[in-house]
């Protein structure tokens, strides 16, 4: 079994670190954090706390899934159904996503609303395919978009439906209840008593990598074996070591942490752990927030300042000032206390989310609005391809330096792409582009998919961000049956009212509109290469 380890490379934050950590063990915080004492962060904490610690025993109470995910994948490849494509958001894919990648096996993810991308998961071959439909009340409209739209797949190719869903859900909510009137396939409950950041070990993690092949007694191994060190009240626990360290640097500037995977066989992480840190404590005007970097080379790693500070996943390596490493359940739960104790040491409860739902309250007032409503808004300048909602200058450059330079001092650019995560995959180049010219941290994010992780905190945390959002014309739309919008009605609808709700935080937001997906993101990256350090 791997162990799981931090390593601190810089003398003086290691020197702060233990003195810190001397604290917590004094405090005992490391066993009653094992033990689901909710008061550990405070009495107006406490409620919440009290509902959302079960995930520190998930090694063990997650045990009973095993064989009914083993008995169901068997059930299924015995008539020819092997291919799984999961429909879920936040911490219902983005740990799934991690597991299947780490283990080398396909799991088609969906977690968008882009028409383009889920009509390509719809155009795999639906005779082999049962799709997962993850959330935790059955309320998420874009996995409710997703159940619908497969439903009806399923249904026109003259496949019964319901014996192609399978639900994780919580027990007693109302998809639950939806799912046994349709006899939906099979319902897994997860535990309520998890929040879904802290769910990778829960039926929202398990569930969909198990179907998809992969090895989850192994990764509940692995955590029982974090768990039996992270539990402990010592000055070597590495989970304490870990959030102090993050404490110690947010304390002294660093409120920026900026990820890069080394030498590790664990693939994504950066992007699970990305919405557990900025959900956690991404709230009262403080907070952390996490960059997800292409390597210890990338912009924004390579040459970080000292609002960030560097974390290699894996072992050592270049300018990284922390690191973890270890097997990917180890990791799981490692980051999960740290997270926690984090939250005790920056005074916030790493357990709400209290901004998540403000985008989502805009985007259902636009989508309730007569067809056609709201479509009249005219872009301020029309560059080849792109059009510019928002901005000021008299071409692309300009209004890219312009927004730039609206960027406050320690600052950080935020790239919000709601687009195809597959055709348009060129877009995440802009992340190294913008960072590599402008010396701002600078993250990216598929939306709506980074709604349900950096969300929170970009409207809780520091409040010193600058968003720019990308759009695209949709060529093919898609209808999501029994709803009054299409998928391309909801996407532009989340992009918009997210942005509605970053003016009215009094964050700078600029939209640019790409009438041709490939020629506008050319176009673009090209006109960020003309960017100018400010």
């Amino acid at each position: 079994m791997i162990e799981i380890s931090v390593d601190i490379v810089d003398d003086k934050l290691a020197e702060e670190t233990a003195t810190l950590v001397r604290t917590l063990v004094a405090d005992q915080v490391a066993s009653k954090i094992t033990a689901q004492d909710p008061t550990l962060w405070g009495p107006a904490a406490e409620s919440e706390a009290a509902i959302r610690l079960a995930w520190v025993s998930l090694h063990e109470t997650s045990r009973p899934l095993l064989a009914e995910i083993a008995a169901l994948r068997a059930d299924l490849h015995a008539e020819g159904v092997d291919r799984v494509v999961l429909a879920g958001m936040g911490g219902s894919s983005l740990a799934p996503e991690v597991i299947t990648a780490t283990a080398g096996v396909p799991l088609v993810v969906l977690d968008t609303t882009d028409p383009a991308q889920v009509a390509d998961a719809l155009a795999g071959d639906l005779s082999r395919t049962v799709i997962v439909v993850s959330s935790k009340s059955g309320g998420t409209v874009e996995t409710d978009s997703h159940r619908r739209i497969f439903e009806k797949a399923f249904t026109a190719q003259g496949i019964d439906a319901a014996s192609r869903i399978v639900v994780v859900t919580d027990p007693g909510s109302p998809f639950e209840k939806l799912a046994a009137d349709a006899g939906y396939r099979k319902v897994f409950l997860a535990d309520p008593n998890v929040g879904g950041r802290y769910s990778a070990l829960t039926a929202f993690g398990l569930v969909p990598s198990g179907l998809a092949g992969a090895d989850i007694a192994t990764l509940l191994d692995e955590a029982a074996a974090a768990a039996a060190v992270l539990s402990k009240d010592e000055d070597t626990n590495a989970g304490l070591v870990l959030g102090a360290a993050l404490s110690v640097r947010h304390s002294e500037g660093a409120e920026k942490v900026v990820f890069a995977n080394t030498n590790t066989s664990v693939k994504g992480f950066p992007d699970w752990v990305e919405q557990l840190i900025a959900e956690s404590t991404g709230k009262q005007g403080t907070g952390l927030l996490p960059v997800a970097t292409e390597g210890i080379d990338a912009p924004g790693f390579a040459d970080a300042g000292d609002d960030a500070t560097t974390t290699a996943i894996g072992t050592p390596a270049g300018p990284a000032r922390l690191s973890s490493s270890g097997s990917l359940g180890g990791l799981f739960l490692l980051w999960e206390y740290a997270t926690a104790v984090a939250g005790r040491l920056l005074g916030i409860d790493p357990f709400d989310q209290p901004d998540v739902e403000a985008a989502k309250k805009a985007a259902r007032a636009l989508l309730d609005q007569p067809p056609g409503a709201g479509t009249d808004e005219e872009p301020s300048l029309v560059d080849g391809p792109v059009e510019v909602y928002g901005g000021t200058g008299q071409n692309l450059a300009e209004v890219l330096r312009s927004f730039v330079a609206s960027v406050p001092a320690f600052g950080y650019i935020s790239v919000q792409a709601y687009l195809d995560r597959l055709d348009d995959a060129s877009a995440a180049l802009l992340r190294p582009e913008l960072a590599k010219r402008t010396d701002f941290q600078t993250t990216f994010g598929w939306g709506p998919r980074f709604l349900h992780s950096t969300g929170q905190y970009h409207k809780g945390g520091h409040q010193n961000g600058a968003f720019l959002q990308i759009t695209g014309a949709v060529d093919e739309d898609l209808e999501v049956p029994d709803r009054p919008y299409t998928l391309g009605v909801l996407q532009r609808a989340q992009a918009l009212g997210d942005g509605q709700v970053l003016r009215e935080h009094g964050r700078p937001v600029l939209r640019l509109h790409l009438t041709d997906r490939a020629a506008g993101l050319a176009h673009l990256v090209k006109a960020v290469q003309e960017v100018d350090r400010p």
